[in-house]
């Protein structure tokens, strides 16, 4: 693949489509020329600003076929600090020393600074937290991120403080616990209930169509990566009512650790997660079927109900393991007592 064939000033760039082009979609079309920072999405959205333009005029239909000869051009915006900078964020923290920082996450907080989410996450808060105790990761005053939770997935989370930590932390995450160092329990409110009560689902993931989520692919795809979950039905609700109204608590266990495992070997099992709208949409008609009022909780509940409920890891300086649990949270906890009435 070519560079753009000219970058004029102003953040303009200029493409001409060749042959090859002939035929695609505008988005799918430079989301290729582009480059790997710019995503499907992120290009719609350009669309959508009205920042690119064929021959002079705006496009605004993402999926407008690509002529021969076409001169597209794009209005990049400028782009976003490349540091992420301190802010006086509320943290629940558990645990913290010179090495380490062990917070209850909760819901609706982004774990690093991306797309569309440049301020407001866990590393501007921790970087105004930890101030001068961060020695630095690579040579940057900066917290060692070294897992992460979805935005709204709650529960604790560990952050290194120093070179040390950040090292020996992410050969434990990288290890996903075989040497017995690391453990990682959550806790999922699921609809259905497994014909088990223990099993495991090893079946690997890769990118679905739309990039951003995933789902279970063929192993030997090219983007196939091994994901197992080990599973244990902690409660069962509403075994006497109809199979719509069934729901189960379960603790999930991770032997790797993959975007959306949790979410999305339960979902291929038939067991989504209550309230996940990228993997459990189909499942949100069962809501219909509860008794008020946790019809309406269910309803009403703008998250996936997990909660990561307990990390444990042996500490990078002192070498002696560490257990750590987040309560449930409240959002969820409510909910959980609903299910426990029917």
């Amino acid at each position: 693949m070519s560079d753009p064939d000219s970058e004029a000033g102003g953040g303009l760039i200029v493409l001409t489509a060749a042959e090859d082009a002939v035929g695609l979609r505008l988005d799918q079309w430079l989301a290729g020329r582009l480059g790997d920072d710019f995503s499907r999405n992120r290009v719609q959205a350009l669309i959508k600003q009205g920042a690119v333009q064929v021959a002079g005029k705006a496009v605004t239909e993402a999926k407008r076929k690509v002529a021969l000869g076409d001169v597209v051009t794009v209005d990049m915006p400028e782009p976003e600090p490349a540091e992420p900078i301190g802010e006086d964020i509320t943290l629940d923290i558990l645990f913290e020393d010179d090495d380490l920082i062990v917070i209850n996450k909760p819901a609706g907080l982004v774990v690093h600074p991306g797309a569309g989410n440049w301020t407001g996450t866990l590393v501007n808060a921790l970087i105004h937290h930890c101030g001068n105790s961060l020695s630095g990761i690579g040579g940057v005053r900066r917290p060692g991120i070294v897992h992460r939770l979805d935005k709204d997935t709650t529960g604790v989370m560990v952050a290194a403080k120093t070179d040390r930590a950040h090292k020996a932390l992410s050969e434990a995450f990288a290890d996903h616990g075989v040497s017995g160092d690391l453990q990682r329990a959550y806790v999922a409110l699921v609809w259905g209930i497994p014909a088990r009560m223990t099993g495991t689902v090893d079946a690997p993931l890769g990118r679905a169509a739309d990039r951003v989520r995933r789902a279970v692919v063929p192993e030997h795809r090219d983007d196939a990566r091994r994901a197992v979950t080990h599973y244990m039905v902690l409660e069962r609700f509403g075994q006497a009512q109809t199979e719509f109204a069934q729901a189960s608590l379960v603790e999930c266990r991770l032997e790797t650790g993959r975007t959306h495992q949790i979410r999305v070997h339960m979902a291929h099992i038939g067991h989504p997660l209550v309230g996940d709208r990228d993997y459990g949409l189909s499942f949100r008609t069962k809501a219909n079927r509860l008794p008020e009022p946790l019809r309406a909780r269910v309803t009403a509940f703008p998250r996936q109900a997990l909660h990561a409920r307990l990390l444990a890891f042996r500490h990078p300086a002192t070498h002696m393991m560490m257990s750590f649990e987040a309560p449930m949270p409240a959002d969820m906890a409510d909910m959980l007592s609903g299910f426990e009435a029917i």
